[in-house]
């Protein structure tokens, strides 16, 4: 389940002066990663707390370790592609995007604990696994295009806005160095003097288009032990190097008509103009899970895990710049770069499952996950009000998953599981929901799973704020992705 869709889909976009980087809202996508996993794992809708003995268990439940009985290693790649259908204004658009990945390698080495000569080998510690894990947690790749005429307002009444209520005393024009300062230099935007206020020189209506495109993801790097007392109880631990990547360009693309004063004369012109914003953030953070199964019959698995916070350092460039042309006039370019450096701790999370077997003709398995996205936190160095977004606009929620595989034949199993995640927004935004299927063959020592899933969600996202009057786009998200494992033991 690719977490990134939420809130790629869910995000209510409002852009404020000195806000450029969106950090409340960063603080929300680098929170809601999931542990990767094999395509068996994902074939049951992630619903893997309980089930133990697969390689999953690196990145998600290190107790499941302790049910390995020989050395085992799995390579998984994954096919991701999105499409994102919009309206705006009456206008429906659609864009698309794809892209390969190395979703999850995993390797397990099996150590049997010696005992006495004579003791029950059923009784005590039977073994200590150890495992390596590299596991892709998030991925951030999409487009999002949308578009319409719009007769109500302009970009331009948002760069106003911005330089009438940033205005300082006895300002005669907007601050350099500001996007304000640019779109009055641009001619975009004029001090009016009988209103003595700046307003927006767009006249009539205007031809509005929106894209954006984004690349990254999340991965972690878990190293884990689990180990085995008695066959009855599966405790195991791991602590995860965690590393993001996070590239999203926007183009707002207005065409129209312009009023403007030249030589002492109100003049008409035909404009072009690009409101870009570019973001690239990376960051490295550390965590540890601690885990349990217990086995109180051998058809009956109970499982438990504690997820702490990820403590993350990261770095943020953000750039935003306006580009106008009007008639056949040269276009004038201009942008402004900022650098930043922050600490994130993203929520605490603890989930609960319960696996069923059927003896060799398979099982059922149900998970239930806790996180409190209003608890994740950001440090910077000076005085920021993002922790009173995070607190007033984020939620916990309670995720659901449940899955089932069933043996066909002695080689041959077949999956499916479906997957609910809660909206963590307060106002707006949407759940989730993913279903998946998939297919296992096991031959000798080795195995082949092949998992799709498809994601579906909604959502809205605002070009910029003006107020009531703002545009809004209504995006209908749905996500494909195959995941194929390939496995060994020895």
């Amino acid at each position: 389940m690719k977490i990134k869709y939420l809130l790629s889909a869910l995000a209510t976009v409002a852009f404020a002066q000195n806000s450029f980087a969106q950090y409340a809202q960063d603080a929300l996508r680098f929170s809601t990663f999931q542990p990767g996993a094999t395509a068996r794992i994902r074939g049951i809708g992630n619903a893997g707390t309980a089930v133990g003995g697969d390689l999953s268990s690196i990145g998600n439940n290190p107790a499941g370790l302790g049910f390995f009985t020989r050395s085992e290693f799995s390579f998984t790649p994954e096919y991701n592609g999105s499409n994102v259908k919009s309206s705006y204004l009456g206008n429906n658009m659609s864009d698309k995007r794809s892209a390969v990945n190395l979703s999850n390698a995993s390797i397990v080495f099996h150590s049997r604990v010696n005992s006495a000569r004579g003791a029950d080998k059923s009784k005590g510690l039977l073994s200590f696994n150890f495992g390596v894990g590299y596991n892709r947690t998030n991925n951030f790749y999409e487009n999002i295009t949308y578009g319409g005429q719009n007769g109500g307002n302009s970009v331009a009444n948002y760069y106003a806005n911005l330089a009438n209520s940033n205005r300082l005393p006895n300002e005669e024009l907007p601050q350099e160095g500001t996007l304000q300062g640019i779109a009055y230099d641009q001619q975009l935007i004029d001090l009016y003097n009988s209103s003595n206020s700046y307003q927006s020189n767009v006249r009539g209506s205007v031809a509005q288009l929106s894209n954006t495109m984004r690349t990254g993801g999340q991965s972690e790097f878990n190293l884990a032990f689990g180990l085995n007392s008695s066959n009855k109880v599966y405790i195991g631990g791991s602590v995860g190097i965690s590393s993001l990547r996070y590239n999203s360009i926007n183009t707002f693309t207005e065409t129209g008509t312009a009023s403007l004063f030249e030589n002492g004369n109100d003049v008409s012109r035909n404009f072009n103009s690009d409101f870009i914003r570019d973001q690239s953030t990376s960051g490295s953070g550390i965590n540890v899970k601690l885990g349990m199964i217990l086995r109180p019959v051998e058809s009956l698995r109970i499982g438990a895990l504690f997820t702490s916070p990820t403590w993350y350092n990261i770095d943020d460039s953000y750039s935003e710049g306006i580009s106008t042309q009007f008639d056949n006039i040269r276009p004038v370019s201009d942008r402004q770069n900022y650098d930043f450096s922050y600490n994130l701790r993203t929520p605490l999370k603890l989930a609960g499952g319960l696996a069923y077997f059927f003896g060799k003709y398979g099982f059922i398995s149900g998970d239930v996950e806790y996180v409190d996205y209003s608890s994740a936190k950001l440090s910077f160095n000076g005085d920021r009000d993002d922790n009173t977004e995070i607190r007033r606009d984020y939620k916990s929620v309670v995720n659901s998953r449940v899955g089932a595989e069933a043996r066909l034949a002695d080689s041959f199993f077949l999956r499916g599981g479906y997957g609910f995640m809660g909206n963590p927004l307060k106002n707006g935004g949407a759940d989730m929901n993913t279903v998946s299927g998939g297919l296992g063959y096991r031959f000798q020592n080795y195995s082949l799973d092949a998992t799709y899933t498809h994601v579906k969600t909604s959502g809205t996202v605002r070009p910029y704020d003006v107020g009531p009057a703002t545009p809004i786009a209504n995006l209908n998200n749905r996500f494909s992705n195959v995941y194929l494992t390939l496995g060994v033991r020895f």
